[in-house]
């Protein structure tokens, strides 16, 4: 069946709640500095792949059981189960595109609490969620430790916009048919490259680069005011 469209995703504060790498310096006492350092690059004050190799050199030595730590901690942002899967259903290809870890996020697609849980308590759950592509980071590990290093190519601003381009053409996506979703100055290239660009609870760096501004902490709004715009 040809693919109706393409809808991606950033990951960290937009398809879940928290921002992975100040997870995985938890247990290093210096996620404040992380989190400050997180926080001016998504604001656009800073190089990406300059500040992610920072933040990623406070984890050197940590065991690589602190992304299994970081994986149990996520909380799906509301919504984003359910659109994964009515996209899905009628025919959308879905990806996440992340300047976040690989190996965090195929653990997150695992098992994650459902922040959109009806009963009002998180329980932590089998999501099943398909995802079709995902193009994020790759922490290394060497000798089940942490090096404080990320492998081969950093996905920042530029590889967001392209592997949108990329994976649109590889599934025979038409560009009018793309809806791209992120929060940070690191996702304006992607929104732009994307026929709708939504900001989601974004930072204004972001907000005059998106076709739909969405402050509602709920991924079927999005869902809904995106495809509304094709």
């Amino acid at each position: 069946m040809t693919a109706q469209g393409l809808l991606v995703f950033d990951v960290d504060s937009t398809f879940i709640e928290e921002e992975v790498i100040e997870l995985l310096a938890e247990t290093t006492g210096r996620r404040d500095e992380v989190a400050r350092v997180t926080e001016r690059a998504m604001r656009g004050e800073l190089d990406f792949a300059q500040s992610l190799r920072e933040r990623v050199a406070v984890l050197a030595d940590l065991p690589e059981t602190v992304i299994d730590d970081a994986a149990a901690a996520v909380t799906l942002t509301p919504g984003a189960a359910e659109v994964v899967a009515a996209a899905r259903a009628d025919g959308w290809i879905v990806a996440l595109l992340s300047g976040g870890f690989t190996a965090v996020i195929e653990r997150v697609l695992d098992g994650a609490v459902d922040s959109s849980e009806q009963s009002g308590t998180e329980q932590r759950v089998s999501t099943g969620l398909v995802i079709d592509e995902i193009r994020a980071n790759t922490l290394e590990i060497v000798d089940g430790r942490l090096t404080g290093r990320a492998l081969g190519e950093i996905v920042g601003p530029q590889e967001k916009a392209r592997h949108l381009t990329e994976i649109a053409s590889a599934h025979g996506v038409p560009a009018q048919r793309t809806i791209a979703v992120g929060d940070g100055a690191n996702d304006a290239l992607m929104l732009e490259a994307a026929a709708v660009g939504v900001a989601f609870c974004a930072k204004p760096a972001l907000r005059q680069h998106a076709d739909v501004v969405v402050d509602d902490r709920d991924l079927r709004v999005v869902w809904d005011r995106a495809r509304a715009r094709l």
